[in-house]
């Protein structure tokens, strides 16, 4: 039993090794990893039109660091194609506090009726098991 195990050892051992040869199918083009050289440091041309704040002075930035931030991720305003921009008029200006106003207790809600609250809050599920229950039957 051992001297199998050990001889299935060092048959998948060899296999194993065998792929690493080359030739075969693992061939390819690899780089040269020692032929790499060194590229020479970039240099940042000065900027002759800067000049360094006084002190006291106001910042001279416009916005908030946010407003920069966002400015620098998503770009400005991107331009509308006119389809886009006949579908924003059509649709209008939506409320800004839509959020708020559902939660309101004097927002005006419509009774949908029994059945629709039981569709609603019916288990998820695949349907194996679904019965139709018929009104008054």
């Amino acid at each position: 039993m051992r001297k199998s195990i050990l001889t299935a050892t060092a048959m998948t051992a060899l296999m194993a090794l065998s792929g690493c040869g080359s030739s075969g199918i693992f061939d390819r083009e690899r780089p040269d990893e020692f032929a790499v050289s060194r590229a020479a440091p970039l240099a940042v041309p000065p900027d002759f039109s800067l000049v360094p704040p006084k002190p006291g002075a106001a910042p001279t930035q416009s916005g908030s660091n946010q407003e920069e931030v966002l400015e620098a991720l998503f770009g400005g305003p991107a331009p509308r194609s006119a389809a886009e921009s006949a579908v924003i008029g059509a649709a209008g200006r939506s409320e800004l506090g839509i959020r708020t106003a559902v939660g309101d207790p004097d927002t005006n809600t419509v009774n949908k009726g029994s059945i629709t609250r039981d569709i609603i809050a019916a288990p998820e599920g695949d349907g194996q098991s679904a019965q139709a229950a018929i009104p008054g039957a």
